[in-house]
C-alpha cells in the first residue's frame, strides 16, 4: 500500500464514525477551518482554479520529486475539501500523485452528496493537482 492508499484508508476510518451526512458536513467544514494561512499575494489568476462554483486558488510546490501545495476557498464546505485534499495528496511523491486514483470519493461518499457544482470544483482541483504533479515528476 503507498502513503495516498494509507491516507485514503485512514479518511474513509474518519468518516467511518459518523451516522449521517450532517455530521460528515460539519465535519468537512471543520476541517477547513484548520487550513493553513494563505498569503494574498498568492491569490492571482494563475493560481485561481476554474471549474469551481467558489472562489479556490491553488499553490504548488515541488521538491525532491514531491508536490506540496496550499489552497484556500472563500466557500466553508469546499475550505475543507481543499483540507482533504491535501491530507491524501500534498507531501507525497508527484509520480505517486499522478497514478493515484482518487479512491476516497465513493468511498466516503461525496460523489453522492455533493451538488453537481461541487463535485465538478473537487474535479477541477484534483485535475490541477495532478497537472502540477505531472511538471512536478
Amino acid at each position: 500500500m503507498n502513503e495516498i492508499q494509507t491516507a485514503e484508508g485512514e479518511l474513509v476510518e474518519d468518516f467511518e464514525l459518523f451516522e449521517n451526512w450532517v455530521d460528515r458536513y460539519q465535519y468537512i467544514i471543520d476541517l477547513g477551518k484548520d487550513l493553513p494561512e494563505f498569503p494574498d499575494e498568492w491569490r492571482t489568476e494563475d493560481n485561481r482554479i476554474h471549474g469551481c462554483q467558489s472562489q479556490v486558488w491553488l499553490k504548488t510546490h515541488c521538491q525532491d520529486g514531491c508536490l506540496d501545495f496550499m489552497a484556500v476557498s472563500d466557500s466553508a464546505i469546499v475550505s475543507g475539501l481543499i483540507a482533504i485534499l491535501m491530507r491524501v495528496y500534498s507531501g507525497k511523491s508527484a509520480a505517486e500523485i499522478s497514478n493515484a486514483t482518487p479512491e476516497f470519493i465513493s468511498a466516503i461518499g461525496l460523489d453522492e452528496h455533493l451538488s453537481p457544482t461541487r463535485s465538478n470544483g473537487l474535479s477541477s482541483m484534483i485535475q490541477a493537482i495532478k497537472s502540477a504533479a505531472g511538471a512536478c515528476a
